[in-house]
């Protein structure tokens, strides 16, 4: 599985990278191109999500986290990417992931389904720890490229459950969510772990 998406993952930005060298040899900015992705997931997170109107959140979403990929193909076509940049990225990332998340405990809530209102609260915030140890294991000199539900991964799970959503199918959305929640909460054991285990064979300072 990881193997597919990870062919998948490259193929997505492939065929982003003649739209992005377009867009930098126009002199467009790939920050801008972030912010528009991240204001667009934020907006359809609010007037959609929020208001249990999945089908065209999917789409919209979508559209906007496909921005994601393409401000990646427009740095590689730089040649480079600054450091800004990268910080710009993860944190419109996180920005538009506690929004749709942040939607999603709305709508449930507001529905009066408070038990799946929480499994979507566990989505949010352990979607932000998973992000979390990650930046903070890479700062402190170990690697943690690992877990079953990256980024990627949890939203292709949500989005195929606003699909179901959308195609009424209410039950496919809480099935998600469900999902979700799971494979966050071991994508967390799995990253502490595999630090744990590089700490240990590190050797010590003295």
């Amino acid at each position: 599985m990881a193997k597919i998406l990870g062919a998948f993952k490259s193929g997505v930005r492939a065929g982003f990278d003649p739209l992005g060298r377009a867009l930098v040899r126009a002199g467009v900015s790939p920050d801008v191109v972030t912010m528009i992705g991240t204001v667009g997931v934020v907006a359809a997170s609010i007037g959609l999500v929020a208001h249990g109107r999945f089908l065209a959140a999917t789409v919209v979403i979508t559209a906007c986290c496909l921005l994601d990929v393409l401000d990646g193909s427009m740095a590689r076509a730089r040649g480079h990417t600054s450091r800004f940049g990268a910080l710009l990225d993860s944190t419109m990332d996180r920005i538009a992931d506690g929004a749709l998340f942040a939607g999603l405990v709305w709508w449930f809530f507001a529905a009066g389904d408070r038990l799946v209102g929480v499994v979507a609260l566990v989505c949010l915030i352990g979607g932000q720890i998973v992000s979390y140890v990650k930046a903070r294991a890479e700062g402190l000199g170990f690697s943690c490229d690992v877990g079953i539900a990256e980024r990627m991964e949890r939203l292709i799970i949500v989005g195929v459950g606003g699909l179901f959503a959308g195609a009424g199918l209410a039950w496919g959305l809480s099935a998600a969510l469900w999902l979700l929640a799971v494979l966050t909460v071991i994508t967390v054991g799995q990253r502490l772990v595999h630090v744990r285990r590089q700490a240990q064979a590190a050797p010590s300072r003295t």
